[in-house]
Order: C-alpha cells, then structure tokens, then sequence
C-alpha cells in the first residue's frame, strides 16, 4: 500500500482559491510570478474556464506549455486559453506585464510545470526563452505569437479541437504565427491536407510521415510543400502507388520533379522509403540531389536494381550513415559484391543494420562477411528471413562475436531446424540452438542473440 503525500499549504491555498473564480481573478494582478503555475494547475484541474482565461491574459512567462498538461486535446481548456489570448490581441496598447510569446499544444515541456515549485523565476524565464528560439527556425523574427502544435492527419475531417484552433487561426493569421515540427499524415484527402499546409508555417516543420497509400498524382500536389519545408530532419514515404499503366516519360517527369524539391531540403538527416516503386532504376537520382550526409536510410520493399545497390555505395551522403535498412529488398539474384561495397563503405559509422527478407545465401553470405566485420561501430544487426544454413550462421556469429560494441543479433533458426515441407521439427531446432548459444557463451562476449522460426 503506497502513502501519499500530504498536499502542501501551497497546493491547498491556490485549491481554495480557484474555488471563487471572482476572487481569484481579483487577486492576479497581485500574485506573485512564481505563483501563477502552480495557480494554472489547479484552475486547470478544477475545469475553471473563467479563471484559466483571465491567468493567459496576465501570464508572467514567454511559454504556455498547455500541451503537457492536456495530455489529451481539451476543446474546452483550448476554447478558454484561446479566448484569453484574444483579449490580448484585441487590444491596440500591450499591457506592461504581458510576456507570453508561445502557446506550445504539443505533449512537451513537462519540466516547466514540475521543476517551477524550486527554481528561481529567473532560470525559468531563460529555459522559457530558450526553448521558445529553439523550437522554430524563424523564432527571432519579431511576431506577435507563436502556436506550435503536432498535427497527425488521419482521419477524412480535422476533429473538434483542431478545427476550432484552425478556425481561430484563420482569424487570427496576420497575428498569429501558426508551427508545427511533426506532421503525420494517414488518412486525409490531399485538398484537405493542402488547406492544413497554407496555414502552417512549413519553415519550421521538421519531421514528415506519410503513412498511406497514396496514387503517385496524389504525391505531385504533395512534393512542392515538401520543397518549402527547408529545415525537414526527417522523411519518411511509403506505400505509393505506382499504375503499370504509366509511361517511363511520366515516371521520369516525376522523380524530376521530386528531386528538384530534395534539393532545397538542406538538414535532411533521416530518410524512409517504403514500398516506393518509382525508386527502381531512379535511386541514384534521388540521393545525389542531397546536399547533406544522412544518418539514417530505410529503402525497404522496394524494387531495386544492382545498378541502383552499386551506385549507393558511391553516393557520398552515406559517408557518416548510422542506420540501414534495405529490409524487403531482394538481393537473392544480386551479385555479392555490389552489397560487400556497400557495407565497406559505411562500415566506420554504422551502428544499426537490417538486412530482414533479403533472401540472402550462404554463398553471398560468405562474400560479405570480411566488410560486416569491419562495422566496428555496429549495435544492432537484424538478419532474419535469410535462408541460410547451420554452418553459414555458425560462420557469421564467429564474426560478429568480435564487434565489441554489437548487444543486439536477431536470426532466423537455420535450414536444417525445418523438414523436407518446411514444417518445423522442435526437437532438432532445440538442438541446433543449444549448440549456438554454447558457442556464444564460450565467445565471453555477453549480448542478446534472438532466433526466431517461420512456417
């Protein structure tokens, strides 16, 4: 049975308070600055929409972090905070103790709210500001407020809390500077999403998730926002849809098109295509117009050539690359030496490698081993759906064995753990993985090697 702690007298007194909205309201222009969080707290916890609006008009700090105590979208606190900004802005003369420059929505900046209480108002402030310039490229540029909000489109209309906060905004927009670093996209008609991006400042996005299957016409109206978000870190695409029907000039025009705006993209650190068909025969294409070295490239269940394998292992973004995954890539019929470039290449910087359902042989296996072993940097090696034998993975565990930094395998059971119909016999795999792990355990290399089994 846990004991809580008793509520401080603190705690009680703004309890107390918030109970009489009037008097409360009455006693903001006296309150202290290290009181008012503390005080928004329980007006918040307390649903006192009077109260909460009348505090976002006299806020002491540059930050309203609301997002991490909303946890969840709240239309009637946003409804509330919203209404007390608009008194601010209604008014031609700023009152002196107006400070606040952001409202943050986001599910962020919980340390406001718990380390207020026993820091000095002082470091409060300068963590305020400092967050506030971090957050948006543009943020020393005077405007009058800033909104940040995470956007995850996923349904065919924008929910309540969303569409009265862009209702606002569209009232709002020549004093309202609109933010959003991490956008996600699921499931939303194009011409609505297009409305979302005219609102939002795409200078200060920085992650991008398009998670659903688009036809490539739909990616056309996408790609020229993509263009304008200049400081985007993150990219991920998948799951397009490409008509067989299409002509090789219409492909072409396309991945013209798509570079033209990879090129304006000057912070890209983490790329992500998945099941991207217009990829094969155009990877290098797309790669050269990066102007920057990724740490992260994901080409997973895509289509790609040995031309295409071959001429990324010359791309000089993947000079400093941390993260590969090639996951879903047949590479079965791939000359070995085209993935053994490749993986010399890297080999000083990798830390993550997923090479899952490549379909690679023992033969191919072998060739590639000697640059795996130079991966002195490699963490986590996933090789599962791989059908390699007994004495193959015997080979390889030898080798990675002596990558002091690897903690993570993950492998598929060898060939001989299955019958001539590919049904699993227990008592064999069993076996086979006894053996493996008392070598490993002979090694006196401690790590995590996972074997799994497949039909």
């Amino acid at each position: 049975m846990s004991i809580q702690a008793p509520p401080r007298l603190l705690e009680l007194a703004g309890q107390s308070l918030v109970r009489n909205e009037a008097l409360a309201i009455s006693a903001l222009k006296e309150l202290p600055t290290e009181l008012y969080p503390g005080l928004f707290m329980e007006a918040f916890a307390m649903r006192c929409s009077k109260t909460v609006k009348a505090m976002v008009q006299t806020w002491p700090f540059t930050r309203l972090p609301l997002g991490a105590l909303m946890k969840t979208p709240d239309l009637e606190t946003l409804r509330a905070v919203l209404q007390g900004l608009d008194a601010l802005l209604d008014q031609e003369v700023h009152p002196r103790r107006w400070s606040i420059q952001v409202l943050d929505l986001r599910n962020v900046d919980e340390d406001f709210w718990v380390v207020w209480s026993g820091a000095p108002v002082s470091s409060l402030k300068a963590m305020s500001k400092r967050q506030t310039e971090e957050d948006c490229p543009r943020m020393r540029r005077k405007q009058s407020l800033k909104v940040f909000v995470d956007l995850c489109l996923e349904e065919k209309t924008l929910d309540e809390f969303l569409t009265y906060l862009f209702l606002w905004f569209m009232q709002r927009n020549d004093l309202v500077h609109l933010c959003c670093r991490k956008l996600k996209i699921y499931l939303m008609p194009i011409q609505n999403i297009t409305k979302v991006l005219k609102m939002v400042d795409l200078d200060c996005i920085q992650e991008v998730e398009v998670d659903c299957t688009w036809k490539l016409s739909t990616l056309e109206r996408f790609v020229p926002y993509l263009g304008q978000m200049s400081h985007l870190h993150k990219l991920l695409l998948s799951h397009i849809y490409v008509s067989d029907n299409i002509s090789q000039e219409k492909k072409e025009e396309f991945v013209s098109q798509l570079t033209s705006q990879f090129l304006k993209l000057d912070c890209l650190q983490k790329l992500h295509m998945d099941s991207v068909p217009f990829l094969e025969g155009h990877l290098d294409q797309v790669l050269r117009c990066l102007k920057t070295p990724l740490e992260t490239l994901s080409i997973t269940n895509c289509l790609l050539s040995e031309s295409d394998l071959r001429q990324l292992s010359q791309c000089p973004s993947i000079s400093q690359l941390k993260e590969l995954d090639l996951s879903g890539i047949k590479l079965a019929n791939f000359v070995p030496e085209t993935l053994q470039l490749l993986l010399g290449k890297v080999a000083a910087t990798l830390q993550t490698l997923d090479l899952d359902e490549c379909g690679i042989t023992d033969t191919q296996l072998r060739v590639i081993l000697p640059a795996l072993s130079r991966c002195s940097q490699l963490k986590i090696f996933s090789f599962r759906g791989n059908p390699i034998s007994m004495a193959a993975l015997e080979t390889l565990l030898r080798h990675t064995v002596r990558l002091s930094k690897l903690h993570l395998e993950m492998y598929d059971a060898p060939l001989e753990s299955y019958g001539a119909q590919g049904a699993l016999c227990q008592t064999r795999f069993a076996q086979l993985r006894a053996e493996l792990i008392q070598m490993l355990r002979d090694s006196g290399n401690p790590k995590t090697v996972v074997f799994s089994t497949v039909p």
